[in-house]
């Protein structure tokens, strides 16, 4: 089942990413244009010049960049669509969410996005409401792949540490889950990025054992839309 269905993709290949918002692409139409890249990170493994893309366009003239890079192909272990654009995982879980399409999140009404919790000054992507007791649900983008292992984060994130400490808090009182947003086929496991941030896998590893719940979630992406595939098993080890 689609939870988020494209507008028309055009192809392209990929240049170069430049000042992290910028990207230049060579559209199969022989055209040359910069697009906005969403993702901010160093887009480890990803980035690679060469590689064909699909990028999306805007007629919006208040835009400073018509074209949004959305997808981009590679073939490590497997060839695979990767999901680019960071602004599209919350608008899947959520309509994912609006379906009651995970399995281990049923008990609630109502979900509310981007609600303030914690003493750290955060913002949860999701706060289900409604059942036996709140959920707080932290969503993650995930493009970082080593054979057939995804990996969060691809650098130091004092954000996502802290957002790791907000959910530790929550817990008994409330339900803390950690949704790692997977938009990529082409592994089988998930697990922290040791190499990249430490502290995170550190914190990561304490969080579990607290008792807050980590699902590293697959999509499959295509230039049609994205799907929900399944949940990958977490590697602590």
């Amino acid at each position: 089942m689609l939870l988020y269905s494209y507008p028309l993709l055009l192809p392209g290949q990929f240049q170069k990413r430049y000042k992290r918002f910028f990207a230049d692409i060579l559209l199969d139409r022989g055209e040359m244009v910069t697009a906005h890249c969403a993702n901010t990170g160093p887009m480890t493994g990803v980035a690679i010049p060469g590689r064909p893309v699909l990028v999306s366009h805007h007629s919006d003239p208040k835009r400073k960049l018509a074209y949004t890079w959305e997808l981009i192909h590679l073939e490590d272990t497997q060839p695979t669509w990767v999901n680019i654009n960071t602004s599209r995982p919350n608008p899947v879980i959520r309509q994912l969410l609006n379906i009651y399409g995970l399995p281990e999140v049923q008990d609630y009404q109502q979900i509310t996005p981007e609600v303030p919790y914690g003493i750290e000054g955060s913002r949860v992507d999701f706060c289900l409401t409604g059942g036996a007791q709140p959920i707080y649900i932290e969503v993650k983008n995930t493009t970082w792949v080593q054979g057939k292992l995804a990996l969060f984060p691809d650098t130091v994130t004092t954000r996502g540490q802290k957002h790791l400490r907000e959910l530790m808090r929550l817990v008994p009182e409330f339900r803390a889950i950690l949704v790692y947003f997977i938009g990529r086929e082409d592994c089988t496991h998930f697990a922290p990025g040791d190499a990249a941030d430490p502290e995170y896998g550190r914190l990561l590893r304490q969080a579990v054992q607290v008792g807050v719940e980590v699902f590293p979630c697959q999509f499959a992406v295509n230039p049609t839309g994205i799907s929900y595939a399944r949940r990958l098993p977490l590697v602590l080890d």
